[in-house]
């Protein structure tokens, strides 16, 4: 079951490392492709997405601009603290239209979620959504 709103589910962007008011760091959760966050530049870049309570998933898709190198972490704990690493992945250049990036998990149980963008194929990145499957 894909959830096209991670806002939905409770989740919120508890964490990130830059930001712009014209593209806030929840537009990653509100399900919708055309509004987006935008990193300032420099990497590595990241958001943590906290879940409200302990959840089961099975895959995590993000559809972005520029991404070139993914990392995914998770943890199980209450605080956005003490993270183990779940995966890692090479993004493909893409022109004119959003990447789009489905991460197998394997069944992890997180209470956040830590995207941690360490190099784009630009100076800017953009995330558009995040979305999981349960």
């Amino acid at each position: 079951m894909e959830n096209s709103s991670l806002r939905s589910l409770g989740a919120k962007v508890v964490v990130v490392s830059s930001s712009d008011e014209k593209h806030p760091p929840e537009n990653i959760i509100d399900g919708n492709t055309e509004s987006f966050w935008m990193s300032t530049g420099l990497f590595p870049q990241e958001f943590i997405i906290g879940f409200t309570h302990s959840t089961n998933i099975s895959a995590v898709t993000m559809d972005s601009y520029n991404v070139k190198h993914l990392k995914l972490e998770k943890n199980t704990s209450q605080s956005a603290s003490q993270f183990e690493s779940v995966t890692e992945k090479e993004f493909d250049h893409v022109t004119g239209c959003l990447q789009s990036n489905t991460l197998p998990v394997n069944g992890i149980v997180a209470t956040h979620l830590r995207f941690i963008i360490t190099s784009g194929h630009d100076h800017f990145v953009s995330v558009h959504r995040v979305s999981v499957q349960l």
